[in-house]
């Protein structure tokens, strides 16, 4: 069933997303961290595990795989039904997994859109699916990037953007076709916009009117 809330108020629950947006950053890092050893690989726990730290102590479905349908509102895609989750989520790691030669850019590009296409969680879909790009950004480039307005804070601040990508890459899914372009231009540009906020820093330059 889809998980029922457990915060106290509208406020408990604000403030219990900013504990868990900071815990599940840091894990980010941290598993970013472990992949240096050469042993480490995208599982379908580690998906789980993101999204319990996303949504612990608000909903009662932190850390399971959706046992029944969902919906997403304002979108055309309508995600597969719940038996599907899996087998679905096993495959898009088992990509990752075996495409680990692919672009940076190409992999994060691919997990953003895609876990949000199977939407294989009743809550955290959104938060979980930020999270893990980035993670595999920074295990594909080999070190945590530098920033404080990172990649995830840029699109929760503009979601526009996103949200067009997921649906460029929906239709194109509906074709029969892997085309997350519109994704790979969007991550390109949001990563130069966290190195530049580095550049900015480094020179004194102030913040764009």
């Amino acid at each position: 069933m889809p998980g029922l809330p457990v915060y106290k108020s509208v406020d408990d629950k604000r403030q219990q997303e900013i504990r868990n947006g900071a815990i599940q950053f840091l894990a980010v890092l941290h598993y970013a961290e472990e992949w240096k050893s050469g042993t480490t690989q995208l599982t379908p726990e580690l998906l789980l595990e993101l999204q319990r730290l996303a949504i612990t102590q608000i909903y009662t479905c932190a850390g399971t795989f959706r046992d029944g349908p969902v919906k997403i509102q304002n979108v055309k895609h309508q995600p597969p039904e719940h038996q599907q989750v899996r087998p679905l989520v096993e495959k898009m790691c088992e990509y990752v997994n075996t495409n680990w030669d692919k672009t940076p850019i190409h992999l994060s590009s691919y997990l953003m859109w895609r876990l949000n296409w199977i939407h294989p969680f009743f809550g955290g879909n959104g938060r979980t699916a930020r999270a893990i790009a980035y993670l595999i950004l920074c295990a594909r480039l080999g070190f945590q990037l530098p920033g404080e307005r990172t990649i995830p804070d840029i699109i929760v601040a503009s979601r526009d953007p996103y949200y067009e990508a997921l649906r460029s890459a929906d239709a194109a899914c509906e074709r029969g076709e892997l085309d997350i372009s519109g994704m790979e231009a969007l991550m390109s540009s949001l990563l130069a916009e966290q190195l530049y906020a580095i550049h900015r820093q480094a020179t004194g330059e102030t913040e764009p009117a």
